[in-house]
């Protein structure tokens, strides 16, 4: 009883203080800067704050109690770079203010995930600094962060940051300037806060960096070697700076190849990460892919860079095919036919524009039949595999 009136006090206390927001905001208006902006953003971080409070307290008991195996990885990241277990894990895109979504999906699959996945970009917008909120509210929730990592370089501001070339011209051959030094006024002060939170992070720096068509730091503006140099140049910039708690994740576009081109060497990668998202024919350029037909075709290719692997997005849409017979195979396989991967990122998006105009949803939590077959193939895992 006493839980419930301290949740329904909190509950009422973030309402009235987010009506307190929105009625400043409409009084002010253009006028909120300075001091008041400041003022009204520390207001929104308390309801942040008490709304995560609330989470953590009704779930912290029953999530540490679960993921007490996983405070040996926690504590010896050497343990982290060679697991024995098969770690899961999500994104959830409507975790925005606190990662009640991802809880809900846990509900849904009766499992406790070790992993949490978010995404954040290069910038000097105030949501693209070190995402500190985000990384101590999934360690408080005793789970471990992973983070994609995007370097978008003409997102800092020309007037902030002069240094810098124009944005028109900017991409152009822009890992040859992360390389140089140029934004190691950013990539400094990241990685001191990443060291501060003392934690492991999973970092998936500069993601399918082999794609000459969807992101600026690909073949279409800089050479394999320039990404590898970038890559090195930030490896060690973290490494001089002692930030020793992180796990850097590789990760290509499957089919793109050119993978020895993008390798950064073993000493600069912990595990090799790739996407198997079947789209089927919602896109002009795909069909619908088996999980073997996403990843059998270029495991063996991953797998001589004897790395652990990581499925970084892990998904399948409804339309062109048997979306549960994809979970189905894929989950039945995974251990038997593809050793080395460690790590599967559930991506659980309702609203992706990011690849075509079209709104996809990927996600499974409403389709029961899919949670079934998700639960009954993760339960038939050898022992030696399970979460535990």
């Amino acid at each position: 009883m006493a839980l419930k009136n301290s949740r329904i006090f909190m509950t009422v206390t973030s309402l009235l203080i987010g009506i307190a927001i929105v009625f400043g905001l409409s009084k002010l208006g253009n006028n909120s800067v300075g001091p008041i902006e400041q003022l009204l953003n520390s207001m929104q971080n308390t309801v942040h704050a008490i709304e995560q409070k609330g989470i953590i307290k009704e779930r912290e008991q029953t999530r540490s109690e679960k993921l007490k195996w996983l405070k040996k990885y926690i504590y010896n990241i050497n343990e982290l770079k060679n697991p024995k277990l098969l770690f899961i894990g999500a994104f959830d895109n409507n975790a925005i203010t606190n990662f009640k979504p991802i809880l809900n999906l846990e509900d849904s699959l009766s499992m406790t995930f070790p992993l949490i996945h978010i995404y954040t970009a290069w910038g000097n917008k105030r949501d693209q600094e070190f995402p500190k909120k985000q990384v101590m509210d999934i360690k408080d929730l005793g789970s471990i962060p992973v983070i994609t990592w995007e370097p978008w370089l003409t997102d800092f501001d020309q007037a902030e940051h002069p240094e810098l070339r124009p944005t028109a011209t900017r991409d152009k051959k822009g890992m040859t300037d992360v390389a140089n030094g140029v934004y190691d006024f950013y990539l400094k002060t990241w990685a001191l806060e990443a060291k501060k939170v003392r934690t492991p992070i999973i970092i998936r720096l500069a993601h399918e960096m082999n794609d000459p068509y969807r992101y600026p730091w690909g073949p279409q503006n800089n050479k394999p070697k320039e990404f590898v140099l970038a890559w090195k140049h930030i490896h060690d910039l973290f490494k001089n700076q002692g930030v020793t708690n992180i796990i850097w994740v590789w990760a290509p576009h499957p089919a793109y190849g050119y993978f020895n081109d993008y390798y950064p060497g073993p000493e600069y990668v912990d595990y090799v990460g790739t996407g198997t998202l079947n789209y089927g024919p919602v896109v002009n350029w795909g069909k619908w892919w088996s999980f073997d037909e996403i990843l059998g075709n270029h495991y063996e290719e991953l797998a001589a860079f004897k790395k652990p692997m990581m499925l970084t997005e892990f998904a399948s849409l409804a339309y062109g095919g048997d979306r549960n017979k994809w979970y189905n195979d894929a989950l039945r396989d995974i251990p038997i036919k593809y050793p080395l991967v460690k790590s599967l990122l559930i991506f659980h998006f309702d609203a992706d524009n990011t690849t075509t105009l079209q709104v996809l949803n990927w996600n499974i939590i409403n389709d029961k039949e899919i949670l079934r077959t998700f639960k009954s193939n993760v339960a038939k895992w050898p022992d030696s595999l399970q979460m535990k």
